[in-house]
């Protein structure tokens, strides 16, 4: 697993030190940069600044709650196709469709699972750099539709 994320960067965004440190370290032999958020103003800022290619966010924090973060996320063109996973202690049904409706990608209940986490980084990045090539594909051909037609 070492280095198959270093070209990624991901974005930690929890109050919690202790929770922080543990996903640093289980995504650190893996190469990608993190950046961390303390609040959730703190996450929406640096997101918009840093473009991160994922977000880890927490549900429960002390500014803005992680439903918001992600809602305001996913409604600002600049960050909507940002990968958001929903790291948290709430474990309820409603809490799941809370995130679901906030516009989550997916959702890790704490505490969590290292192979799980690695696992559902790798899959979200690698599905957000397919839409990324389909995006280019289609601009390409529809470029050479125009030319087609002239």
């Amino acid at each position: 697993m070492t280095g198959e994320l270093q070209r990624f960067k991901v974005l930690i965004a929890d109050d919690n030190a202790a929770n922080v440190e543990l996903l640093e370290a289980y995504l650190a032999g893996s190469g990608c940069a993190v950046e961390v958020a303390r609040s959730g103003a703190e996450a929406l800022e640096k997101a918009r600044a840093k473009s991160p290619d994922i977000v880890l966010l927490d549900i429960m924090m002390p500014d803005i709650t992680g439903y918001e973060v992600c809602r305001c996320l996913k409604a600002d063109a600049a960050t909507r196709d940002i990968p958001v996973v929903m790291v948290t202690a709430l474990t309820e049904v409603a809490d799941v469709e809370k995130a679901v409706d906030a516009g989550t990608d997916d959702f890790l209940s704490k505490p969590v699972n290292r192979l799980e986490l690695v696992t559902r980084v790798k899959s979200l990045l690698r599905l957000r750099h397919l839409k990324g090539e389909l995006a280019r594909t289609l601009a390409y051909l529809d470029e050479m539709a125009k030319k087609d037609v002239q």
